[in-house]
């Protein structure tokens, strides 16, 4: 559409009408009318177009001075941002201290779970029993798999109803099934309370306090990840001891009652997820609060596996995940096969835990400074020092060589937590970035899973953990030369994003240019033809 000032030009130009009625030469009063009609109006489609319903538009009469023009432009239709900044800071610190009791009371209770297998093999086993180890490590194992396995459903879950809904509802069915857990006789029955209802309430509470940071905090969301997940340092820290103390004074059982408290607060915490992104249930259901389903594609959005630099994310990191939780659930058992009791087997816990927490503070702030995906190469050098060191235990024969191996360990596994978050807005956008947490967590779940049991069977059947640990230390290795690709992939990708738009523009210079001259071509023969007669 041309401008205004190009339609009214040849109105009054070449219509002997209006050029009769023209006004005299004096002050210009036109000149304000003119202005007030050129101004922009937002329309209901959400397009800045000019005011060509007004009066003067329409006739042209220059000195005519309508209501309309004085009034404000209407603002209801008007393109908005896809959402309000976030105040980073304010009820966003309470946010995160929510968040950071979510992330320690549930992988606190999952990486302390060496201390209760070997209390599950006291309790559950008997000698007679060779394959006792592989049994009881798939209490762990199946846990820790059930959190990220639920995680692309409670992403679902999370556009739907909202994160504070989901939190709640599951920070509730992880307490009854840990509480349910407490009164289980044998090792199967085990496998669904702890294994599975636990877990799936653990996974439907954790995954919205990764979400809602990104709601409130952005220019500090590597940093506030960074504290976050500093909680389940504390926890992994102090636990381990506590569950010592609690098992040798009241037994398993009762000792899995006093974990339900740490549930309970947590259920409380999960009320301070307070909105501030409508979610699809508002959205979809409209003034009314009728609920009504969005449609399958913004349900389960695949359009994330679209893009090239995720897929190698989200194939690459479960890559490099099936020996990672080996040592949480065997390296106690380990001490006590190598050293007997003579040594505190929970130092080394400690040791994971205190240096965890200092990476995931310190390498939290340093991706805030890391430019786009390259923070990627943050996760690349933590799965090399994480492989290498897992290699490093079976070679440990003195107890002090073993802590060095677990507070290396422990630096890079807090590098390699507190950045996920942060690298899916990179790659994905904030709009996506709940499912694209979502599927890679769901990935994440197989490897983790698997890998225990593995190290399990492997220790029933070869007599010791060396090969385990060798054979785990492989993984991270091939994951982490994966990753390597993704920050040349996603400038690419971004290369080609810039170029869609010039080459766009273009053609339309181009089309237009060969319009302008066709019609110059077809005015000509009539003007020739109108001179002649």
């Amino acid at each position: 559409m041309a401008p205004v000032s190009e339609q009214l030009e040849p109105q009054g130009a070449g219509d002997p009408q209006f050029a009769a009625a023209a006004p005299l030469p004096g002050p210009p009063a036109a000149e304000p009318t003119v202005a007030v009609v050129a101004e922009p109006r937002r329309e209901k489609g959400g397009e800045c177009c000019p005011e060509s319903g007004s009066p003067a538009a329409r006739s042209g009469e220059s000195g005519a001075q309508p209501r309309e023009e004085t009034e404000a432009p209407v603002t209801s239709g008007c393109p908005r941002s896809p959402g309000p900044e976030p105040p980073e800071g304010g009820w966003g610190w309470v946010v995160m201290l929510a968040a950071m009791w979510c992330n320690g009371a549930v992988f606190g209770i999952q990486n302390s779970c060496g201390v209760l297998f070997v209390s599950m093999l006291e309790v559950f086993g008997g000698r007679e029993d060779k394959q006792l180890t592989f049994k009881t490590a798939w209490v762990s194992s199946l846990s820790m798999g059930m959190v990220f396995f639920c995680s692309p459903v409670v992403s679902i879950f999370t556009d739907l109803f909202g994160c504070r809904k989901v939190a709640v509802v599951g920070a509730a069915v992880g307490f009854v099934g840990l509480l349910s857990s407490s009164f289980v006789s044998t090792i199967e029955l085990q496998y669904f309370t702890y294994g599975v209802l636990f877990a799936c309430g653990c996974s439907f509470a954790y995954q919205p306090s990764l979400v809602i940071l990104g709601h409130y905090f952005k220019k500090r969301l590597g940093l506030v990840n960074g504290i976050v997940t500093a909680g389940s340092s504390l926890f992994t820290v102090s636990l381990p001891f506590l569950l010592r103390v609690l098992i040798d004074s009241v037994g398993l059982y009762n000792t899995l009652r006093v974990l339900c408290i740490l549930m309970f607060i947590l259920f409380l915490a999960g009320f301070t997820y307070k909105p501030l992104v409508s979610n699809a249930k508002d959205t979809e259901g409209g003034k009314k609060g009728k609920f009504r389903f969005p449609s399958e594609k913004k349900i389960c959005n695949l359009s994330v596996f679209k893009i090239l630099s995720y897929r190698i994310w989200a194939f690459g990191i479960p890559a490099a995940l099936f020996g990672y939780f080996v040592p949480y659930v065997h390296l106690m058992k380990h001490v006590k096969d190598r050293f007997g009791d003579s040594v505190p087997e929970e130092v080394l816990l400690l040791c994971l835990g205190i240096t965890s927490g200092v990476g995931r503070l310190v390498f939290g702030r340093v991706a805030d400074y890391i430019p786009g995906a390259k923070k990627v190469y943050l996760q690349v050098a933590s799965f090399f020092f994480i492989g290498l060191m897992s290699m490093m235990i079976p070679l440990c024969n003195v107890f002090g060589g073993l802590i060095a191996v677990c507070l290396l360990m422990g630096l890079f596994d807090g590098c390699f937590i507190c950045i996920m978050a942060p690298i899916a807005f990179e790659l994905v956008g904030a709009q996506d970035v709940s499912q694209a947490i979502g599927f890679l967590l769901g990935l994440m779940s197989v490897p983790l899973t698997v890998g225990p049991p593995i190290a399990g069977l492997l220790r029933d059947h070869l007599g010791s953990y060396d090969e385990a640990f060798y054979l785990a230390g492989v993984p991270p290795l091939i994951g982490g030369a994966i990753l390597c690709f993704i920050p040349w992939v996603h400038e690419r990708q971004k290369l080609k994003e810039r170029v869609k738009p010039v080459d766009a523009e273009t053609t339309e210079k181009m089309l237009e240019n060969e319009s302008t001259l066709v019609s110059s071509a077809t005015e000509k023969p009539v003007k020739e033809m109108e001179s002649g007669f």
